[in-house]
């Protein structure tokens, strides 16, 4: 493979999205670029190294020999690139993870940072679970999300740094003609003999569903079954609709279409929230992200634990971590 005098670092980043999603049309999403322009950039790269990175077919993009040697060192020099300009305070944005449109603690922590750091760019993303966004967090593609860290494998959470944030208060998303969408709080006893709908079988959130089977378990309360996995509040509303079945949230979920959110007590349980960046990043915004959590939290007394509030016990220790 020949080496040429001189590489644009964006040939890169464009080679490395695309090795990352094996799909010209959401690597150029990605990127907000147009797909041509992309698919040019990879040819002028591919020239430029006189190899061929990728077959294309019209079923498929699969990575060259040539360019699985290329990937290690193309995301090496990125980083270093990064580092280099965060060094300077030229970052390229911080990309934040915040699960869900429409979800509040992330939201209120992301404006926070924000007003903290106005020189810096910090932009939302919507990943839908920890676990999902865990596999962003350490290829590079996210720089920090937010949701349950002791939910994650261990592996995982070895590359990852975290700092707690909230014990978020627990909900119920009822039908509005479920006979407990009358109550203004639901005991959890109240819910013996129902099936809630816990996000089983979303590769995404499965640290939310062993929350629910924790939480459940000798209350006489089943998780249900996998369910399609809908993206989009119309798709899972549409969803919802046909099974009628009540939804595990947490209290700051908005209602979708004809629902109500009902918090649950008699205990409380405790949704247990972590800033979760991955170990080793440089970027001038985390600081002031990291600082925002910090404010946030202690203004709202995210972090004080209702009494008698449930919580598993391998979350409340590593609640009490701070990286």
């Amino acid at each position: 493979m020949p080496t040429p005098a001189h590489l644009d670092p964006r040939l890169l980043r464009g080679f490395v999205t695309v090795a990352d999603e094996l799909h010209f049309t959401r690597a150029a999403a990605r990127l907000y670029v147009a797909q041509q322009a992309l698919s040019r950039d990879v040819r002028r790269l591919e020239r430029e190294l006189g190899a061929e990175l990728f077959v294309r077919t019209t079923r498929q993009v699969t990575l060259t020999a040539d360019g699985e040697r290329l990937l290690p060192y193309a995301r090496r020099v990125l980083q270093a690139q990064d580092d280099l300009l965060a060094a300077f305070g030229q970052a390229r944005p911080l990309l934040v993870d915040l699960n869900s449109p429409g979800l509040v603690t992330g939201r209120l922590v992301l404006e926070r940072a924000r007003e903290l750091a106005p020189e810096q760019e910090l932009m939302a993303r919507y990943e839908s679970g920890l676990t999902g966004a865990a596999a962003e967090l350490l290829a590079g593609r996210v720089d920090a999300s937010f949701g349950r860290f002791a939910g994650l494998a261990p592996a995982l959470r070895a590359g990852l740094g975290q700092q707690p944030v909230r014990y978020e208060p627990m909900a119920v998303v009822l039908p509005e003609d479920h006979p407990l969408a009358r109550l203004t709080e639901v005991p959890l006893a109240a819910l013996e003999g129902e099936t809630v709908y816990a996000g089983a079988g979303n590769p995404r959130t499965p640290e939310w569903t062993d929350l629910a089977h924790r939480l459940f378990e000798g209350r006489g309360i089943e998780v249900a079954a996998p369910a399609p996995l809908a993206v989009g509040e119309e798709e899972f509303q549409r969803l919802m609709d046909r099974a009628s079945t009540p939804i595990l949230a947490v209290v700051g979920f908005p209602a979708i279409g004809s629902t109500v959110v009902r918090p649950l007590v008699d205990p409380v349980p405790l949704s247990p929230v972590s800033l979760v960046w991955r170990r080793g990043l440089v970027h001038p915004a985390l600081g002031a992200l990291r600082r925002a959590a910090s404010q946030v939290a202690a203004e709202n007394g995210w972090l004080r634990r209702p009494e008698g509030g449930w919580i598993p016990a391998a979350d409340a220790a590593l609640m009490s971590v701070h990286d």
